[in-house]
């Protein structure tokens, strides 16, 4: 299984930068095995049916993204260089992982200003990143991140614009709860209150889970062999409410739908023995096609990357050729790719 075997040729033109208004509105492509249908997000109640479930991710972006300063004393007096940081995760000893640029600008114990209320000493490097001990913790550093920082867009959003006051909605769900993500699970955006009301007086149940979404998501797969790649770790919970509440969907025959893949990578993780059970830890569960799944009947996801791990998934689900044919499709009619495009939902025949 080889990584050209998950690319395509995509336009540039296509590749969103700013979400369809109001969200639901966003074009939803429709694939029940290889046919394929044309509609509307918010036709979506239309396309489940009573006693269907979406499984759905709490996770809740930080305004992860920093710009700070550097400054030092040396022979030719104070010398500043600025310094971008992007937050990955907290780590056991009160510092943070992040991502600095330029890394090499600054030393092991100087500090960066971001703000008057925020900065960081550097208190060490290792493999390219960067732990970072904050001035702040608690409710103070949540403020002072809140005031400081920029929503995270992902790369090829963010080197065609700089994030915004609009994107701290934009790209946040309308159900984020727990705090920790530094990417959005981008498929829950075209959710709003007038389609969760329809679903909801069509019969489609809820469940909320939590994946803290990394910026690991958006890691390129560097081997050619893919079997051999190795994905990145996320913390997730399914809570015994939530495992109940999928394990009965099943049991009396409706479909569990995860809205997005890390929702899905997180209910096929808490079902490796076969059944969904509740779950809480590290997950690097890697899905690529002659993947089992246990629990997920069906997905609802934006468009992927080409010969990124979420084409992978999606050919697992699907069926490798069935996914060119779809991908082929949107290309075509000109579909928005990426976290702030387009939907899908996927429904395999076997399922």
């Amino acid at each position: 299984m080889q990584l050209s075997d998950f690319d395509f040729d995509l336009p540039e033109r296509l590749i969103a930068t700013r979400p369809a208004r109001p969200r639901s509105s966003a074009r939803l492509l429709v694939a029940e095995g290889a046919r394929i249908s044309d509609a509307i997000v918010r036709d979506l109640p239309d396309w489940l049916r009573p006693g269907d479930r979406l499984v759905l991710n709490d996770t809740k972006v930080i305004p992860a993204r920093l710009s700070g300063v550097r400054r030092r004393l040396g022979a030719e007096g104070v010398t500043e260089a600025r310094i971008e940081v992007t937050l990955l995760e907290p780590g056991s000893d009160g510092t943070w992982s992040a991502l600095v640029k330029p890394l090499k600008k600054v030393r092991e114990g100087e500090e960066i200003v971001f703000s008057p209320e925020l900065n960081a000493e550097l208190a060490r490097k290792a493999d390219g990143q960067a732990a970072l001990r904050f001035n702040l913790t608690g409710d103070d550093f949540d403020a002072a991140l809140n005031a400081a920082g920029a929503m995270p867009l992902p790369p090829y959003i963010a080197a065609r614009r700089a994030a915004d006051a609009q994107d701290r909605e934009d790209y946040q769900t309308v159900w984020a709860r727990r705090k920790g993500a530094v990417a959005a699970p981008t498929a829950s955006l075209h959710f709003d209150a007038p389609l969760l009301a329809a679903l909801e007086a069509k019969g489609i149940a809820f469940s909320h889970v939590t994946l803290h979404v990394g910026a690991g998501t958006f890691l390129p797969v560097k081997v050619e062999d893919v079997t051999q790649h190795k994905m990145h770790g996320e913390w997730g919970q399914v809570s015994a409410e939530a495992a109940a509440e999928i394990a009965a969907t099943k049991a009396a025959g409706g479909r569990v739908i995860p809205v997005g893949t890390t929702a899905l990578r997180l209910i096929e993780t808490a079902a490796r023995s076969g059944e969904i059970a509740p779950f809480e830890g590290v997950t690097d569960i890697f899905i690529y096609p002659g993947f089992d799944f246990h629990v997920t009947d069906a997905l609802m996801t934006n468009f992927h990357l080409p010969k990124s791990t979420l084409m992978m998934l999606v050919s697992a689900l699907m069926g490798a050729d069935t996914i060119r044919a779809i991908y082929a499709h949107a290309v075509a009619q000109e579909y928005r790719f990426f976290s702030y495009g387009d939907a899908s939902l996927l429904i395999p025949d076997r399922r």
